[in-house]
């Protein structure tokens, strides 16, 4: 049998009622077809639409993520000294390196760079566990070195002290992302209190006057 183009069963009309929705959906797409008999209307064909994702089940949204959330909060307090010691340590250590020997002015820059990178770590913690920003103390103090050996040595303990100190952090936290960085910088630590010590060996030799 033909179909008679020009009867109005002859099309499904629900697919363009999808497309008008989209384009004018406070508009009757066909006003002349809601009195024929038989013919479904828009709001019969209209599909029930998806219910749009819930803000609090996005990525990132938790109430208390796994990582930086409640047990990282526990620690903050642990994590401003820490962020204060870091930035004394790198003043330190930049005032250190203007007068030390010459051969050990680059150690001694690493290391004030590297407890600078520590603090924006620590400072990036803080903001993903609180939303806002730290705002750090601004000293200036006035820093005396003293002799070359016994601040090697007063160094050296500190930062063995400081390894110390991030892995007793480590152990005190449930946060598994949050201890994972305290064992990274607690090797940090340790790992400048052996280049320290090796400072201090080549100045006892006696290349180097202390």
């Amino acid at each position: 049998m033909e179909r008679d183009l020009h009867s109005p069963g002859t099309y499904d009309y629900r697919q363009y009622d999808r497309v008008w929705r989209r384009v004018a959906p406070d508009m009757e797409p066909y006003p002349d077809m809601a009195d024929l008999p038989g013919q479904p209307t828009p709001a019969e064909n209209a599909a029930p639409m998806p219910a749009p994702a819930a803000e609090e089940q996005l990525p990132g949204t938790q109430m208390d993520p796994c990582c930086m959330g409640s047990a990282a909060m526990e620690m903050l307090g642990v994590i401003q000294g820490f962020i204060e010691e870091e930035l004394a340590d790198c003043r330190y250590y930049q005032a250190f390196a203007r007068q030390a020997p010459s051969w050990a002015r680059q150690h001694l820059r690493q290391i004030a760079t590297e407890e600078a990178c520590h603090a924006r770590r620590l400072m990036a913690v803080y903001y993903l566990i609180t939303g806002s920003c730290y705002r750090p103390a601004v000293s200036c103090e006035r820093i005396c070195v003293g002799q070359w050996c016994a601040a090697l040595r007063e160094r050296y303990h500190a930062e063995a002290c400081g390894g110390f100190n991030y892995a007793r952090a480590q152990d005190g936290t449930t946060d598994p992302c949050l201890g994972e960085l305290l064992g990274q910088l607690s090797a940090d630590e340790y790992r400048h209190a052996e280049v320290l010590m090796g400072m201090l060996e080549r100045s006892l030799s006696g290349r180097s006057s202390c």
